[in-house]
């Protein structure tokens, strides 16, 4: 019989933003339900973080290490099936490392790692357990995104030659670490975010869905990062000339200081025979382009007959009615929930359900940052995209 999925969560407490919005997206199909957490590095904010969410006291656990160990020893069907880890960077990769240790499957929020050594080792452990381990680009659940991957992989748009993809925001326009702002203050600290800011931040999101919905694979870079702002050591700007495995070519901006930028995140691809336009801020929108007759506008809607399976898998309301953030999110969530009962049922996982960024995504992500942030200190014009 088929059940709900129980999480465990590690990070998120009381203030935290990415926390809450995880835990909408994970419980919003019903398909999974929070049973503990380890919610801060302060235990006492855990625990008060548990209460808040009406967790049992003995479900709000002082660390992770705690949480994995206490929940190993419950019964199989009381304890945890999987860990969401939304904690600042430097802290991804302990719990990741931890959880499949001891068999719990990993939800994580990108960058997956510290380091991209760290990923490669993430990487080893679930080709070893077979366990699952999912990364949140929440970008990739969208609607429209699926439906434009679609059409790059039926042929329709004919081979890609073009593809373009820029994520600019200006809220460190300012140097709003100096005035105590948590999600500034770590993002702007080497010692918690790594080498990069907005790389590892939004350029990993623009790297992501660029490759997800071409289907092609970076192979070369050309990169110019800027830490803008007195005193920072992490860029908050950057400009990124790509090369595809396809011999398209295509460009990467990321910013968090384009003033008056909110979350503008929009990606282009063009093929021998058409193209794509997509904005997030409008997400139910898909422009498809043609040379021979008009822009054709798509909508994302239960009742638009000519929308793919794929994106059809991943709509929820009738149209009109906007699919945003949460909603994204939340099929991300939801297709690991359908997987692992699929698992548990030992049956065949649903269409398109397998259809979330695994561990090569994560290690992907993390190789683009660090050849990023090689390629911006080097003078070598085109730099290989190693792993």
């Amino acid at each position: 019989m088929k059940r709900k999925i129980r999480m465990g969560m590690v990070g998120g407490g009381q203030g935290a933003f990415i926390g809450a919005v995880h835990r909408m997206a994970a419980t919003l199909d019903g398909h999974i339900e929070l049973v503990c957490g380890a919610f801060s590095s302060t235990p006492e904010k855990s625990k008060a973080s548990g209460k808040e969410l009406y967790l049992p006291e003995d479900r709000a656990y002082g660390d992770f290490q705690e949480m994995i160990e206490r929940e190993k020893a419950l019964p199989e069907d009381v304890r945890m099936d999987f860990i969401s880890i939304v904690t600042p960077n430097y802290m991804h990769f302990p719990p990741a490392k931890l959880a499949l240790e001891n068999g719990f499957h990993v939800v994580s929020d990108k960058p997956a790692t510290f380091t991209l050594e760290e990923a490669k080792e993430l990487q080893t452990l679930v080709d070893s357990t077979g366990l699952l381990y999912a990364l949140t680009h929440n970008y990739t659940g969208y609607p429209m995104v699926k439906e434009a991957k679609h059409l790059v992989s039926s042929g329709k748009l004919g081979k890609i030659r073009k593809v373009v993809v820029e994520y600019p925001q200006g809220w460190l326009a300012q140097k709003l670490e100096a005035e105590g702002q948590k999600q500034a203050s770590w993002r702007t600290d080497p010692k918690r975010a790594g080498i990069s800011n907005c790389r590892g931040d939004v350029g990993t999101h623009a790297e992501n869905l660029a490759e997800y919905i071409t289907g092609l694979q970076i192979t070369e870079l050309c990169a110019d990062l800027t830490a803008f702002g007195d005193g920072r050591e992490l860029d908050t700007d950057g400009n990124v000339l790509l090369r595809f495995n396809n011999g398209a070519r295509g460009v990467l901006h990321a910013s968090q200081i384009s003033v008056g930028e909110e979350n503008a995140f929009k990606i282009y691809a063009y093929g021998e025979k058409g193209g794509i336009e997509w904005h997030q801020m409008n997400p139910n929108t898909l422009l498809v382009k043609w040379p021979d007759r008009p822009v054709e506008i798509y909508r994302t809607g239960g009742d638009h007959d000519y929308l793919s399976d794929h994106a059809m898998h991943n709509t929820r309301l009738p149209a009109g009615h906007p699919e945003g953030y949460i909603e994204a999110f939340a099929n991300v969530y939801r297709n690991v929930a359908l997987t692992l009962q699929a698992r548990l049922s030992d049956e065949e996982v649903p269409p398109y359900a397998d259809d979330f960024p695994t561990i090569e995504d994560a290690v992907r992500g993390m190789a683009f940052v660090k050849n990023v942030v090689e390629s911006s200190k080097s003078d070598q014009k085109w730099y290989p995209f190693t792993i």
